[in-house]
C-alpha cells in the first residue's frame, strides 16, 4: 500500500497471435524492458524447442499430468494448439494479481476466450497482426524450427487464428518489431492506471474532498 492508501490490483496482459507474428519475441522484449511484468509459465506436452529452458519458457509435462491438472481444475486455461496441449496454472496468477504483480501471457486464442469469461476484470488483451501473409511465411522460415510440411500446416491455419482479432482490446500490427513492442509497453501503461484497478481510490479522493 502506498502512502496515499491507493495501491492496485495486477492486471493479466495477453499477447496472441499466428504462429509467426511475433508475440513470443515481443514478450521477450517487453519482459527485459519492464520490471513490472512477470511471465506466466504455461505447461505444455509438447517437446523443448531448441534453446528452450524448462521452468523459463514453458514447465514441460506428459500428458497423463496435463489431464490430472485438468481434472483437479488447477488451470486457468487450456488448449490443444497443433496436437500439442498448453495450460495456465491457476495458483501462482492467483496469487500475483492480488499482491499487484502484473502477468504477461503467451497464449492463443482459445486460451484467451476463457480467461476473458473467468477473469474478465483482470484481462487485457492484444492480438499481433503481420503486416502480410508472405511476411508471416517467410517469418516462419527463417526462425528455422520447423520442417516445409508443419510450416504448410501453420500457415493454412493462420486465418482461422486471425479471424478472432475482434474478441481482442487491442490489435498491433507487427511491422516494425521495436514500435510494435512500444505500442504494448504504451497499452500496459494506460491500463495500469484504469480507475478500478487502483485499489483503495475512493477512500483516497474522499479525503481529498475533505481537505486531507
Amino acid at each position: 500500500m502506498s502512502q496515499s492508501g491507493i495501491s492496485r490490483r495486477g492486471l493479466m496482459l495477453v499477447l496472441s497471435s499466428p504462429s509467426g507474428a511475433g508475440k513470443t519475441s515481443i514478450s521477450r522484449r517487453l519482459l527485459e524492458l519492464d520490471g513490472g511484468i512477470e511471465l506466466s509459465i504455461s505447461v505444455t506436452t509438447r517437446r523443448k524447442r531448441p534453446g528452450e529452458v524448462s521452468g523459463r519458457d514453458y514447465r514441460f509435462i506428459d500428458r497423463t499430468e496435463f489431464d490430472l491438472m485438468v481434472n483437479r481444475q488447477r488451470l486457468l486455461e487450456h488448449a490443444k494448439v497443433f496436437d500439442n496441449y498448453y495450460g495456465t496454472p491457476k495458483a501462482p496468477v492467483e496469487a500475483a494479481l492480488a499482491e499487484g504483480r502484473d502477468i504477461l501471457f503467451d497464449i492463443e486464442w482459445q486460451g484467451t476466450q476463457q480467461l476473458a469469461a473467468t477473469a474478465r476484470q483482470d484481462l487485457v488483451s492484444v492480438f499481433i497482426l503481420p503486416p502480410s501473409t508472405g511476411e508471416l511465411e517467410r517469418r516462419l522460415k527463417t526462425r528455422a524450427q520447423d520442417s516445409a510440411a508443419v510450416v504448410a500446416t501453420r500457415m493454412a491455419k493462420a486465418a482461422d487464428e486471425m479471424s478472432h482479432w475482434p474478441e481482442y482490446d487491442y490489435i498491433v500490427v507487427n511491422r516494425d518489431f521495436e514500435m510494435s513492442v512500444a505500442k504494448v509497453q504504451s497499452i500496459l501503461t494506460a491500463e495500469r492506471l484504469r480507475r478500478n484497478r487502483q485499489v483503495g481510490l475512493p477512500d483516497f479522493v474522499k479525503r481529498l474532498q475533505q481537505g486531507q
